[in-house]
């Protein structure tokens, strides 16, 4: 019965190992969602130049880190290649961000999350 036992939870480990990978989103995809979560009112625009999450639900985390991650890798080459602080590349682009945020789109104002009008 212990033999049983241990395989079953082996064959359940290994699907799961399999499946894990195929489950995970990558840039390309979250990038492809970014659009939808807005809509949703799952993510929006933040003064720092990164995504914020608004709502917890479906994927709005793992959209946020991935895209974020991207966001950072060019700010820090906008930054080195120009010669200016990494703050300012951010500051700069989330003031470009929120100004091209659609209307009824989350935006982030003195730290609290507002829809743009």
């Amino acid at each position: 019965m212990k033999l049983l036992a241990r395989i079953k939870t082996f064959a359940l480990l290994a699907l799961l190992t399999l499946t894990l990978p195929v489950m995970a989103m990558n840039l390309q995809q979250a990038m492809s969602a970014l659009s939808g979560a807005k809509e949703q009112g799952l993510v929006g625009e933040q003064p720092n130049g990164y995504l914020g999450v608004v709502s917890a639900s479906g994927d709005a985390n793992e959209i946020v880190k991935l895209v974020n991650q991207a966001r950072k890798e060019q700010y820090q080459k906008m930054a080195q290649d120009n010669g200016i602080a990494l703050k300012d590349v951010e500051t700069m682009a989330g003031q470009k961000a929120i100004e091209k945020t659609s209307r009824n789109h989350f935006v982030q104002v003195d730290g609290k999350w507002v829809k743009k009008s």
